[in-house]
Parts: structure tokens; sequence; C-alpha cells
């Protein structure tokens, strides 16, 4: 059953601690069934505090995208984001 990662950037810190996680997090997608959905298109928020961001991807099963999340390449791209900005992260499954 599909799974998705959820980012929602609630603010950003540092513009280049982001580029940095950019490049290292596209990397981190190799070797991985990664499928992204929405990438930081137009957000129109409806309910709640307003987002400055949001990317969804999408993975075959809970384990692939945790393995991913997991992995030590994204974990290395991971520690870029946490200086760069703040984020609220979850992993869903699909229907």
């Amino acid at each position: 059953m599909a799974a998705y990662i959820v980012f929602t950037k609630e603010r950003e810190h540092d513009a280049d601690a982001m580029a940095e996680y950019a490049g290292k997090a596209r990397a981190a997608g190799a070797g991985h069934p990664i499928k992204p959905l929405a990438f930081y298109g137009a957000i129109e928020t409806l309910e709640g505090p307003e987002a400055a961001g949001a990317v969804i991807v999408e993975f075959p099963t809970m384990e692939d995208a945790r393995a991913w999340y997991n992995s030590p390449a994204y974990q290395e791209a991971r520690a870029h984001r946490f200086q760069g900005a703040d984020y609220r992260v979850f992993l869903t499954q699909g229907v």
C-alpha cells in the first residue's frame, strides 16, 4: 500500500543551509522508489497556520519510506534542513 511523507515548511532561517539541503536531499533519492507529488507549488491555506512551503513524496510502502528517511544519505541532508528551516514532517499510509 502506498505511503506518503509530507514536509510542511513553517519558516526559513538560512537560505544557504536550505540550498545545501536541497542538493543533498535530491542525491539521497538515488536507489529509492520515491515519486514527488507536490514540490513547493502554490499554497492556499484553508485552516491553521500559514505554511511557507510543502512537499509530498510517495513510496510504494511504509517500509520504503522509512528506508529512505533513515538512510545515511538523507540523514546527512536532514541536518542541513534542521539548520535552515523549521518543518513539520510526517509519514502516512495511503488507502
